[in-house]
């Protein structure tokens, strides 16, 4: 493989996320949310009650990163910053019930921009692309890397009855 060739991989792999990230930013724009806040938002959808330095951990971010995010994200009516239960040092960050309803169209928008950056490729090529970045992520991040099981429902249609 020439030089130019080993280079190439790396800039379709950038150039892709950084138009899938405008594309996924245009569908939240409309919604009120800035880049970076609907993964805090999904994030909380999960494991609401969190900690700033859990979330930060799940993001793979710098805690005064989250703490700008969840400071806008409280401005605008989605999260709350609530003194633990436990110790009265920590807060622990929750979605509003607002901030919940917002979870849909955030996924619907998570969904549309997907759906759009994998126009054409079939069931399969979908799931390679995914095993593939995987990999990537693991090898980046010097994280062995482990191939997820078939799914499950993917399981049953095959077994037979």
């Amino acid at each position: 493989m020439s030089k130019t060739a080993r280079g190439m991989t790396l800039n379709r792999l950038q150039a892709a996320s950084r138009l899938t990230r405008t594309a996924l930013a245009a569908r939240l724009i409309a919604h009120g949310f800035y880049a970076g806040q609907d993964q805090v938002m999904i994030v909380l959808s999960q494991e609401d009650g969190i900690t700033p330095g859990v979330l930060s951990n799940r993001l793979g971010v710098r805690p005064p990163t989250v703490t700008k995010t969840v400071a806008r994200l409280q401005a605008q009516g989605m999260v709350e910053k609530l003194a633990s239960a436990s110790d009265q040092r920590q807060a622990n960050i929750h979605l509003t019930e607002k901030g919940g309803e917002a979870i849909k169209a955030i996924e619907k928008a998570l969904r549309k921009t997907e759906k759009q950056a994998l126009k054409g490729l079939d069931k399969k090529e979908q799931k390679q692309l995914a095993k593939l970045l995987a990999r990537v992520e693991a090898n980046l991040t010097d994280i062995e890397f482990v191939e997820e099981p078939e799914d499950a429902s993917e399981a049953e249609e095959t077994e037979p009855a």
